[in-house]
């Protein structure tokens, strides 16, 4: 313990001198929480409509009235031609177009089936899906409406059968993206730091020439790496503060228990600085260190559900993320602070955690061994 304990002060001396690796750990819990936050969003909003009438009646300007009564549709641009909707929609000013045909209010109240046409840009295929959800749903409460108006006009009951749906969501009523952003960005954050700050500063002592003094002095593998490794973590589980502050801020609710989330932290951290242990053992200086972090943090992070559903991916891709520790803290995350599950509910994750650093533990102290100070 006496070694130990001298070569943490050490570390920590040393940690703490360096100023400016102190300010971006603290700049990736709460800064770029914030900004990816607001910025990253796939929550589709204020989208333009461009609208060509060719029947220009009552009816008509009622069902163009319908987007633009919605939060989902800005504005509205009414056009003269088809023409200049290929014009708008190849200049990204317009989303989607709807056309509405000469003859659509007549054969609407005639009780004849009325078409109109939506037309939307591909380019970003998550507005254009989400934009036809939109416009769907609208005409077919317009549709229903005119048939329920229809039907009362030529003395039949106003209610006509139909089934109704009641919808309960959970953990996320309002189904706010920022909820899941703000967790998925905490999550990388912890990666990010883990993975990098280790892996750097294991390969600074070895281009400084400072790991022969190490050599030489009766600390072993595991003791360096502790202490290597405890200013990072400390600082890290320190940053969880603001961080856990600015989910609060968001609105994020917190209904488990704290003490839970800030363990799998931990965990988590020691987990990715094992990965930025078995980095250095590849680099032969820091710039090396580096390329190799950001070769192994995306795939990591792609692959453990902060950017899209693991339920998403291929098969095969489903089955390789179980190998990507951040896949467990995301869902540790998730199920700590929108659906309030304890240990009981969570316990697989931390083993799957534990399993995995202690893997990654294991092998970056035997490469350690002859690869970093050789």
């Amino acid at each position: 313990m006496g070694r130990l304990k001298a070569a943490l002060k050490k570390e920590f001396l040393q940690f703490l001198r360096d100023r400016m690796l102190i300010i971006l750990i603290l700049w990736t819990y709460t800064v770029e929480v914030v900004v990816c936050t607001v910025a990253l969003s796939f929550d589709v909003r204020n989208l333009t409509l461009a609208l060509h009438d060719q029947d220009r009646t009552q009816l008509s300007r009622e069902l163009a009235e319908r987007f633009t009564a919605t939060e989902y549709f800005g504005r509205m641009l009414p056009v003269a031609s088809p023409g200049e909707i290929d014009r708008l929609l190849d200049r990204g000013e317009a989303d989607l177009a709807l056309v509405v045909p000469p003859d659509f209010s007549r054969r609407a109240l005639a009780g004849e089936p009325a078409e109109v046409q939506v037309v939307l840009s591909g380019v970003n295929s998550n507005t254009a899906n989400t934009a036809r959800g939109y416009a769907n749903v609208i005409i077919e409460r317009f549709a229903h409406d005119l048939l329920r108006s229809h039907a009362a006009a030529h003395g039949y009951p106003p209610m006509l059968p139909e089934v109704s749906a009641q919808t309960r969501i959970w953990y996320n009523p309002e189904l706010r993206f920022q909820h899941f952003m703000v967790i998925s960005m905490i999550v990388i954050a912890a990666l990010m730091v883990g993975i990098i700050t280790t892996a750097a500063g294991l390969v600074r002592e070895k281009e400084s020439g400072t790991a022969e003094q190490l050599m030489v002095t009766p600390l072993r593998r595991h003791e360096i790496v502790i202490a290597k490794m405890a200013p990072p973590l400390a600082v890290g589980l320190a940053a969880l503060v603001p961080s856990i502050a600015i989910a609060l801020a968001f609105g994020v609710p917190l209904r488990g228990s704290v003490t839970l989330f800030v363990l799998a932290s931990a965990v988590t951290l020691v987990v990715c600085m094992a990965i930025g242990v078995f980095i250095s053992t590849f680099a032969a200086n820091l710039q090396q260190a580096l390329l190799i972090s950001f070769f192994v943090l995306f795939p990591v992070m792609f692959l453990s559900g902060t950017v899209v559903p693991v339920e998403s991916m291929p098969q095969a891709l489903q089955v390789i993320s179980l190998a990507s520790p951040i896949r467990y803290y995301m869902e540790i995350a998730l199920g700590i602070f929108l659906k309030g599950v304890g240990w009981s509910v969570l316990w697989p994750q931390f083993l799957a955690l534990a399993a995995i650093g202690m893997a990654l533990a294991g092998w970056g102290l035997l490469r350690l061994k002859t690869r970093l100070y050789a």
